[in-house]
């Protein structure tokens, strides 16, 4: 793709990226209203992807295959709830969920992408990035994390390492959650006033609202150099959460050429006969109070 028609096609996809005066929110439609999708409809049709899901984990086992899926965009965009249903019912040997903190004094002064490399998935392996080497494109590059010549060579050196990625045979989707900057501001208000959810945000979090264009930036520049052919970026609506889980997954099962495994019959055996052994009394072993038991009482009360 030549660099002009790559800007071109950026550009395109950052019109749908809800921000600034291209946006939703408030810089955009005033009349926006979020059509959410019908929740029974939403749950058949998540539980059904999410089995189509658990084939594909088991033609990636027995083919040996390795995928790797990006989750990117704003905070509060959707991407922790989306990798949730993703790896619902999902083996944790198989697929892993990756979301590094900050980088360690080590880690500063190693190649930037090299804390990554050790979390890329072996044969028969799926990795779920909640965040990735994109943080230099996004968060580092808008509050300072990072110098201009290390930001010019991240956009230098990222399409190449990931086209290395892809010819070595790892299976790339990279996912951009797109906001709006309304609904964004009443997800933080929800999490604000919500002591379970609470610690999902801290004040960088915050702190976005304020460099909401300066964000908006980086990120169509971002896109400018690494929307390759090779890992083309795949943007995701999310003002509707719904609609972008169910978006999403079906979009990674269409572009992954899984197909259903035979799989082995299994035969429950039946259970052979007593050799004597007796169970050890219970007062020679410490359990758990019966905290249900209470909850019951203290119910029928």
């Amino acid at each position: 793709m030549s660099a002009s028609n790559s800007k071109a096609a950026t550009k395109d996809k950052a019109s749908k990226d809800s921000h600034g005066k291209h946006g939703h929110g408030k810089h955009g439609h005033d009349a926006h209203k979020i059509k959410r999708m019908n929740k029974e409809l939403y749950e058949t049709e998540l539980f059904r992807l999410q089995a189509e899901l658990v084939k594909l984990q088991e033609w990636v086992r027995t083919d040996n295959a390795r995928i790797v899926v990006i989750f990117e965009g704003r905070d509060a965009a959707g991407k922790g709830s989306t990798i949730k249903r993703v790896a619902e019912y999902l083996n944790p040997r198989i697929a892993r969920i990756v979301a590094l903190p900050a980088p360690t004094e080590r880690e500063k002064t190693e190649w930037y992408f090299q804390r990554y490399i050790e979390h890329l998935p072996a044969a028969g392996q799926i990795v779920l990035f909640d965040r990735s080497w994109y943080n230099r494109g996004g968060v580092e590059r808008v509050m300072g994390f990072c110098t201009n010549q290390e930001y010019q060579r991240f956009l230098h050196q990222c399409p190449i390492f990931e086209r290395l990625l892809v010819e070595d045979g790892i299976l790339l989707r990279k996912y951009w959650f797109s906001v709006s900057d309304d609904e964004q501001e009443n997800r933080f208000r929800s999490r604000l006033q919500d002591p379970m959810r609470r610690w999902k945000l801290s004040p960088m979090d915050l702190e976005s609202v304020t460099r909401w264009e300066d964000y908006s930036r980086a990120k169509d520049e971002m896109f400018v150099h690494t929307d390759i052919p090779e890992a083309q970026w795949n943007v995701v609506e999310s003002d509707d959460k719904r609609r972008a889980r169910i978006n999403m997954i079906a979009h990674l099962l269409s572009t992954t050429p899984y197909h259903d495994v035979q799989r082995v019959p299994l035969h429950l055996p039946p259970r052979p006969a007593s050799k004597g052994y007796i169970r050890a009394p219970k007062e020679m072993q410490t359990y758990v109070p019966d905290h249900a038991a209470e909850v019951e009482a203290a119910a029928a009360r």
